[in-house]
């Protein structure tokens, strides 16, 4: 769209309202906080009081954020929430990162169905491994299952492991990218269908070899063996760049960032020997 009749255009963004599910996860209060900034009027949806308050203490003073809570398992919780947008951001899950992949194929599939039934414009959007900074107060599963080389995680680390696995590296993406890309394909008209949202790829000597860069307390030097010979698979983000989307970040950013980040909130013990870089 463009024109008067864009959604990215300053006089239709002031008076433009969409709905964020799942707002006090790590997709959802990003996306709110950059909807918000960019002069949106966000309904957002969350299902814990506690977090849905942290949120509105955070970003309430812009006068533009409502909080509706919200529940998946409730049918009927989402009708408020939704009332009077012109998009909806479907970013909430409703179970463990593990199953997330699962949960999200199989919805998807009953979604594109009932679009086209009734005639809405759907897009949805795939990504890999996002990390980067975060508003939560936990630290993101998927930003958790990146430093699993460093934290040691015996249940998060073969989650990394299967991924390179299957496709010879990790795919990666930073917060702020798949956040923006979420924006860009809304304002788009005729936006549909299914889109990659990766930067790029690391595989798992290469991921490991940045994080000893950036957290010095880490070495890499198990993880080399073994992983040279992978297979690597294409993940194209083509479909998305070929409608003009530009990502701000890059591997060695959404590495960079996700450390500081964690060692900021403590997750990550705070390097302090003289002349480690950080």
């Amino acid at each position: 769209m463009d024109g008067a009749d864009s959604p990215s255009s300053p006089s239709a963004v002031a008076t433009t309202t969409v709905c964020v599910t799942g707002a006090t996860g790590y997709i959802g209060s990003w996306l709110v906080r950059s909807l918000l900034q960019r002069g949106y009027n966000v309904q957002a949806t969350a299902r814990d009081a506690g977090k849905a308050s942290r949120l509105l203490s955070t970003f309430g003073r812009t006068g533009r954020l409502k909080i509706f809570r919200s529940d998946l398992n409730e049918e009927g919780s989402y009708d408020e929430a939704v009332k009077g947008c012109l998009a909806v951001f479907h970013v909430a899950a409703s179970m463990e990162f593990n199953v997330y992949i699962l949960s999200k194929l199989l919805t998807e599939e009953k979604v594109f169905e009932f679009a086209k039934e009734k005639g809405i414009d759907l897009v949805s959007i795939i990504p890999p491994t996002v990390a980067g900074p975060f508003l939560t107060t936990d630290v993101p599963a998927s930003v958790q299952v990146l430093l699993s080389p460093v934290t040691g995680d015996p249940n998060l680390y073969p989650i990394l492991l299967s991924v390179h696995s299957r496709l010879g590296s990790i795919p990666l993406v930073h917060i702020e990218d798949i956040c923006n890309a979420h924006i860009f394909l809304m304002e788009q008209q005729g936006a549909e269908g299914r889109f990659i949202c990766s930067v790029g790829s690391s595989t798992l000597p290469q991921l490991t070899d940045l994080l000893s860069l950036e957290y010095p307390y880490f070495s890499s030097k198990r993880f080399v063996e073994g992983f040279h010979d992978a297979i690597l698979s294409v993940i194209s983000s083509k479909r998305l760049t070929n409608l003009g989307f530009k990502f701000e970040y890059g591997v060695k950013d959404i590495i960079e960032q996700s450390v500081a980040c964690c060692i900021k909130n403590g997750f990550l013990k705070c390097p302090i020997t003289e002349g480690i870089h950080n």
